[in-house]
């Protein structure tokens, strides 16, 4: 894959967005692919209004030859101030159908086939939500694990604002969605390495850091938790935590591109809104600054 200006094409990622602050806005303003052939893969919470999510996904999608986007928690909030007033299942899917509208890839099309330098290797953007299954150290149960939280005042927004209907539960949305992805996963040919882009991490790991352990219960699911060697991870592509940096875990490479909020960007040494190039692979900081909780 080479670009028409004579550069070769870059698979970069970035995440978190959170446009409804005019600092990020202007990050995505400024944000602009090396070359002709970059893709761009957008891990989750570009922000909480259809009309902002669009506004960004066709900025980036006019911009760069593939963007791939996933739903973080907030693109998936029915937010008292979005006039979009869908829930669950229903607003997931107006998303989707807005992606395919300006030629955005989702979890819902066909995985695309990196051809370019470093490849080829199957991109797959993942949809998998989460199911409390990463409880604080003493808590046994989901119901433990919400009053210790409680406790703490560490309670995430979505329990609030991220409906599952008609799932009687987001745990049991995510469930469906575990099985329905492990399914379309293992028909990916042998042969081919992956890029899985979810907007939590596939393993429990990078939660590790966490100021609030407790916030762990609302990034990710113990059900996929051996996904990077069973489906041939080149490079797990994630956001959520806030916590940008490079980890590895057996021999797999784990990169969080958040951009996170002004408040949290503003303290991290060098420029904000800097895209993580995925593919050829870089030798990325392993550094590991702490996080605010996103409530």
């Amino acid at each position: 894959m080479t670009s028409r200006a004579g550069a070769p094409g870059k698979l970069w990622a970035i995440s978190d967005l959170h446009i409804g602050y005019e600092e990020n806005r202007a990050l995505v303003e400024r944000t602009r692919p090396e070359s002709d052939d970059d893709w761009l893969l957008v891990a989750g919470d570009v922000a909480e209004t259809v009309a902002d999510i669009r506004w960004a996904l066709g900025t980036l999608a006019d911009r760069f030859r593939r963007v791939v986007w996933v739903p973080g928690n907030h693109e998936l909030w029915t937010h008292p101030k979005d006039e979009v007033t869908l829930r669950g299942v229903a607003r997931y899917e107006h998303l989707v159908e807005m992606c395919r509208e300006l030629g955005v890839t989702t979890p819902e099309d066909p995985y695309p086939v990196w051809e370019g330098a470093g490849g080829p290797a199957v991109v797959a953007p993942l949809f998998l939500l989460y199911d409390y299954s990463f409880l604080p150290k003493g808590c046994a149960t989901k119901a433990e694990g919400l009053e210790y939280a409680q406790g703490t005042g560490v309670v995430c927004s979505d329990e609030y604002l991220l409906h599952p209907d008609p799932y009687p539960s987001r745990e049991a949305w995510c469930r469906a969605r575990v099985e329905e992805t492990e399914r379309r996963l293992g028909e990916i040919p042998a042969d081919l390495p992956t890029i899985p882009v979810n907007h939590y991490p596939l393993h429990r790991h990078p939660t590790d850091i966490l100021w609030y352990p407790e916030f762990a219960m609302w990034c990710g699911t113990s059900l996929t938790a051996d996904w990077h060697r069973r489906f041939r991870v080149d490079t797990m592509v994630y956001g959520h935590l806030h916590i940008p940096r490079t980890t590895w875990h057996e021999g797999v490479r784990f990169e969080e591109v958040s951009v996170g909020y002004p408040r949290e960007w503003r303290k991290r040494p060098g420029p904000p809104g800097q895209l993580r190039r995925i593919l050829p692979s870089e030798q990325a900081s392993t550094a590991t600054p702490r996080q605010e909780v996103s409530r």
